[in-house]
């Protein structure tokens, strides 16, 4: 600890990790506050890492960290795969935009350079979704001096038969201290993707414009097939296009419904995923109940739509068969009221961008 803090405290507990040491601190009464005292705010601002305050059944607890190791990053790696990903998703858009034929027999070389430019109009903001998605996890975790790899970027077929990825995903290489920083680390990703999917959306769909009905299904129209409905496509479809029943999407619009579909995906309340976080910072308990709850329930919505039997059976293939939630380091911490609001926020993007049939074909 060293003397810096010592005079302040009248206990603490150091637990050194891998990557950092996380000190649990009583602070004495007299210095605790709020606000604390001048003399440990000025201790504070010089530790050499971050804090912040718990308060609990026997007085305030400060959680200090400070980092002991840094990993070396395979940038080129996570370069590569975002280069191999934005030329996937590029030529999706290009199919999209009927500027590449959907058969591959019909492609050139030319023809595809060609083609490129129209495709940028799906690629830039789906990137930009899943890149702000991801970053809000990982600025969050570093935030807490948590040892955190950068994006990595998945590549997936693109047009016809996909969209030129799977997503993306950071890979947390440490426990996480408390339910505090979990709900912070998981909540992040989802808000931040959300931020940027809902104009994207928005100036997608007003680019959009009405038709009729295909085949007598109203909705949205896209090259995939008819894109279900979420609350969110349905407000802003009435807001922007009023009394329309059809709507050919523009490939901005389509990009926002795909980020709009990976908020919901990922905030599922099961297994690691960004609602597992969520769930299991709220009422860690509860978790495996609820987690198996909704997997069951996500499977049963296969008789809807097989997507849905397909995120099933691949959350239970990247969980390894197991749905519940690994611990973190001190669990008994108490959630502070001021999550509360983070967890109300997920709930209502959940609610807002949840749709029932993804795509009808």
């Amino acid at each position: 600890m060293g003397v810096g803090l010592a005079p302040f405290l009248v206990a603490w507990r150091t637990t050194p990790l891998h990557d950092r040491e996380v000190i649990d601190a009583l602070v004495d009464p007299s210095y605790a506050g709020p606000p604390a005292s001048p003399q440990l705010a000025a201790a504070l601002g010089d530790w050499p890492g971050t804090y912040y305050w718990s308060d609990e059944r026997d007085g305030r607890h400060l959680v200090l960290t400070r980092p002991t190791a840094r990993v070396r990053e395979a940038w080129m790696v996570h370069a590569v795969l975002f280069l191999v990903v934005l030329l996937l998703v590029t030529i999706t858009g290009a199919v999209i935009a009927d500027a590449l034929p959907g058969d591959f027999s019909g492609w050139s070389r030319e023809r595809l350079l060609h083609a490129l430019p129209s495709g940028l109009w799906f690629s830039l903001p789906l990137i930009a979704i899943l890149l702000c998605h991801e970053l809000g996890h990982y600025l969050t975790a570093r935030h807490y001096q948590l040892s955190v790899s950068p994006p990595f970027f998945i590549p997936g077929l693109p047009a016809p038969f996909g969209i030129g990825t799977f997503g993306a995903f950071i890979r947390l290489r440490t426990i996480v201290n408390d339910r505090r920083q979990l709900v912070d680390v998981g909540a992040a990703g989802p808000i931040a993707g959300f931020v940027v999917a809902l104009p994207v959306l928005w100036i997608g769909m007003a680019h959009s414009h009405p038709i009729a009905p295909v085949n007598g299904a109203t909705g949205l129209d896209t090259p995939f097939g008819m894109f279900g409905e979420s609350l969110i496509t349905l407000l802003l479809r009435h807001f922007i296009w009023r009394g329309e029943s059809t709507i050919a999407l523009h490939p901005v619009a389509i990009a926002g419904w795909f980020g709009m579909f990976v908020t919901m995906l990922n905030l599922l309340p099961m297994a690691q995923l960004d609602g597992g976080h969520i769930l299991y910072s709220a009422f860690p308990g509860w978790h495996r109940r609820v987690a198996r709850l909704f997997w069951v329930v996500t499977i049963g919505l296969a008789w809807l739509s097989m997507t849905w039997l397909v995120w099933g059976v691949l959350v239970l293939l990247l969980s390894r068969g197991r749905l519940d939630h690994p611990p973190v380091l001190d669990a008994y911490r108490p959630l502070p009221r001021s999550r509360v609001w983070m967890l109300l926020i997920s709930v209502i993007l959940f609610v807002l961008t949840f749709v029932p049939i993804p795509i009808r074909r």
